[in-house]
């Protein structure tokens, strides 16, 4: 696709599936029609790829991809090593610099010497195990969670793993995606299989149309600030509803990115045709006669009609609004109109605890309006945001403006490619002219574990997924938002209701 091919076997991105995985896949996606029961799409991925087990129990759970980063996998390569044991997959592996890099010019050094050295061992494992790695000079270096559907990598159908909790926006193609941890990594880095119990099935259905102003962000927070975050309780949630039919790849992206917050398993959204073409054309992805064939098949792991889930949740679109997060968790949450809470109002002593402390922490007294918090800095990137239609968002609120005075702004894109597209369309001198940083592809500030992080006090409207204590940086207060929202509260130097702005949209 006329960018130079990465690192390992230039094979994997044009064939995920081996002759004997695809046969199985289109057998057990054409059951249903078989006279079966109605099944979820979860339930259709389950079984077609079980390879031992009861399914009912805990199964031995085939692994489609594999999706690699610098921090959780030194460890798991050095155990494959110490048993004298290969990757058995690599060309269904794919690696990625993203946590740990700075995103200033990359031909200035990486200050952190064990940041370095994790980035080192990421390199010299792919190296020689054969795994693709997207490395700090690869065009398409990014986050792993934007390149991997970005490549097409990423298909409806699929099981997705990776070693960061935010593997959930796969699940947005109708895959089934979720993290593990680093002895997981190992086991899936040796079998390609990894030992799973099922989960309990949620469905939350949004329906309606959404409100001027509310992005797919403000309905990932919306649904959060509704359950709690324990409200999934290690289920798989499926998004429903005209809402989520209507929302773009990139919303919908953004949706699952965050039901981890909301203590599930993994989200999804069921495929259809908006998914499809998605993926056309995409590098991984087949062309001519074998595109129709894998579009056939992809769109038979949606949910049938009529299927159960184990518990269902009904959001109207009426209900939402943009949303600002004032506490210490995704679901401390009110809209931009509304108050941080008083104590009085708590239903009951732990949750009067947690909200006093969270209060002290971010530095807000009870009944503080929204719109009144000032801030500091403002982050727009993360696996959650950082994609081209979020920087479009942003965009259109900065232009022609300014960034208010004693605010410092960023916007870090996705990957590579999205900055590129970015800029091909103006949108960084768009930022640039209003006094924003334009940066290069990474995590950045979405976890404090590189240069860009907070300062002890500081207070940051950021795009990102968490805004536990610290999270950003030691001391640091982050209120969660959607990217326009962002990008006025830079302007404005606290947040305001983007509704109220002239060149706000809907999207």
């Amino acid at each position: 696709m006329g960018d130079p091919p990465c690192r390992g076997t230039e094979s994997a991105f044009h064939k995920r599936l081996s002759k004997e995985d695809e046969a199985i896949a289109f057998q057990t996606t054409s059951s249903a029609a078989a006279g079966e029961a109605p099944r979820t799409a979860y339930q259709k991925i389950w079984n077609s790829h079980l390879v031992s087990g009861n399914p009912s129990e805990r199964i031995l759970l085939y692994v489609d991809l594999h999706l690699v980063h610098e921090v959780t996998s030194p460890q798991a390569f050095a155990g494959l090593r110490a048993t004298g044991r290969q990757v058995r997959r690599p060309d269904l592996t794919m690696a990625v610099m993203d946590h740990l890099v700075p995103t200033w010019e990359r031909s200035r050094p990486t200050p952190d010497p064990i940041g370095l050295e994790q980035l080192r061992q990421l390199s010299e494992n792919c190296a020689a195990a054969g795994v693709p790695l997207f490395d700090l000079h690869h065009a398409r270096q990014g986050i792993v969670h934007v390149i991997g559907p970005e490549l097409g990598l990423t298909q409806p159908g699929m099981t997705v793993v990776c070693g960061d909790s935010h593997t959930a926006t796969h699940g947005a193609f109708g895959a089934l995606a979720f993290g593990i941890g680093t002895s997981e990594v190992e086991q899936v880095l040796a079998t390609q299989c990894l030992w799973q119990a099922p989960s309990p099935t949620m469905e939350v259905a949004i329906d309606g149309e959404l409100p001027k102003g509310v992005t797919a962000k403000d309905v990932a927070l919306g649904v959060i600030g509704r359950l709690g975050v324990a409200g999934g309780r290690g289920s798989i949630v499926e998004y429903t509803g005209s809402v989520v039919r209507n929302l773009s790849m990139e919303g919908r992206m953004t949706l699952c990115n965050m039901t981890i917050e909301a203590g599930a398993r993994a989200g999804m959204i069921s495929p259809d045709e908006t998914t499809v073409r998605y993926l056309e054309g995409r590098p991984a992805v087949p062309t001519g006669p074998e595109f129709d064939r894998a579009a056939e098949r992809w769109l038979g792991f949606a949910t049938d009609p009529g299927a159960t889930f184990d518990r269902r949740e009904s959001i109207q679109a009426a209900e939402l609004a943009p949303f600002v997060t004032w506490g210490t968790n995704p679901a401390m949450v009110a809209a931009i109109t509304g108050r941080v809470p008083h104590l009085d109002e708590c239903p009951d002593q732990p949750t009067r605890d947690a909200t006093a402390r969270a209060l002290d922490y971010m530095g807000l007294s009870e009944g503080t309006a929204i719109e009144d918090i000032s801030i500091d800095r403002v982050f727009i990137g993360s696996c959650t945001n950082s994609r081209l239609e979020d920087l479009r968002a942003a965009a259109a609120i900065a232009a022609g403006n300014r960034v208010h005075s004693g605010v410092r702004a960023m916007v870090v894109p996705g990957s590579g490619a999205v900055k590129r597209a970015a800029e091909a369309e103006g949108l960084d001198r768009v930022f640039r002219d209003a006094g924003f940083e334009w940066l290069e592809a990474g995590c950045s500030m979405c976890l404090g574990m590189n240069p860009d992080i907070l300062l002890p006090g500081e207070r940051c409207a950021s795009t990102s997924n968490r805004n536990f204590e610290g999270r950003q940086g030691a001391g640091g207060r982050t209120h969660l938002v959607s990217p326009a929202m962002a990008a006025a509260a830079a302007l404005h130097g606290h947040f305001v209701d983007v509704r109220q702005l002239a060149s706000a949209t809907a999207s």
